[in-house]
């Protein structure tokens, strides 16, 4: 079989393993921290197709690829969730929707331009504001009385749009922050970044899969920049041990879990920021 005379029967083991393993650690992260999983997958697979000797012109494009179409199942049901709460605002996803999906177009057409050393940049660069955001243990202080709207909504939009696509995220690790800033309640704010993720991910995964399309090095069984053992494997962990992480969650110290992953996420972004610059 040619992909065997590629790559060792032990080597394909070795990845299924490692993208379970990315999974399950996703989903315990995101319940224990109610973060969303692009923010733990990217870095995961970062590491892991590092261990496994994927070429380095492709890795970040596939781990973030991989993520963004990881996210779509899991922002679908995350939004109608909390949506069957109450707690999606509508007409603020509808006034922000054609801006992101702009920033999407945006940070699909970058991604298929640049790389993957600019996207470990981006992402190491905005992992950092991130990881200082999440070990700030006191509340900051609110920015505006409601979200702004006209050119400003639209820029806001475009840029979460856009850097999430080029990150691998489903838009929560970025648009929570500015929502809750913007007086939108916590619950709200999270419910309506879930339904953000949709928007982000779906084009988002599309826009990876088009741009790797026929791009040679790719871990096997990938379509373009999506890899589909990882598609098939770290969704079932992630939906799977999400809600073990967040019963975890009520027993243990939570400020101390967001700490403590501040610090992996600075570690990460520091390391990627390291094979880019020096």
């Amino acid at each position: 079989m040619e992909l065997l005379d590629q790559y060792s029967l032990s080597w394909i083991i070795g990845l299924v393993v490692a993208l379970s393993v990315t999974g399950v650690i996703a989903g315990l992260m995101a319940g224990l921290l109610g973060v969303g999983g692009g923010i733990v997958i990217v870095p995961v697979l970062y590491h892991l197709f590092t261990l496994l000797g994927i070429d380095e012109s492709v890795k970040m494009h596939v781990a973030v690829g991989t993520s963004l179409a990881t996210i779509i199942p899991t922002s679908l049901r995350s939004a109608r969730a909390h949506a069957n709460k109450g707690n999606l605002d509508s007409a603020l996803l509808k006034s922000l929707a054609p801006s992101l999906l702009f920033g999407v177009l945006i940070g699909t057409l970058v991604s298929g331009l640049v790389s993957g050393q600019v996207l470990s940049l981006v992402f190491g660069v905005i992992g950092l504001l991130v990881a200082a955001n999440m070990a700030i243990s006191k509340e900051p202080a609110a920015l505006a009385d409601t979200l702004p709207r006209g050119m400003v909504r639209h820029s806001i939009g475009t840029g979460i749009g856009g850097f999430s696509t080029l990150m691998g995220i489903g838009g929560g690790t970025l648009s929570v922050p500015v929502l809750t800033r913007c007086q939108v309640p916590m619950h709200r704010a999270v419910g309506t970044a879930a339904a953000i993720g949709i928007f982000i991910s779906v084009p988002g995964a599309l826009g990876f899969l088009i741009n790797g399309w026929g791009v040679p090095e790719r871990p096997p069984f990938s379509l373009g920049y999506v890899n589909l053992i990882g598609f098939a494997l770290i969704v079932p962990m992630t939906l799977w041990t999400a809600p073990i992480g967040a019963r975890i969650a009520h027993a243990i110290n939570a400020r101390l879990l967001r700490q403590l992953f501040a610090v992996f996420l600075f570690i990460t972004a520091v390391r990627m920021l390291y094979g880019v610059l020096v």
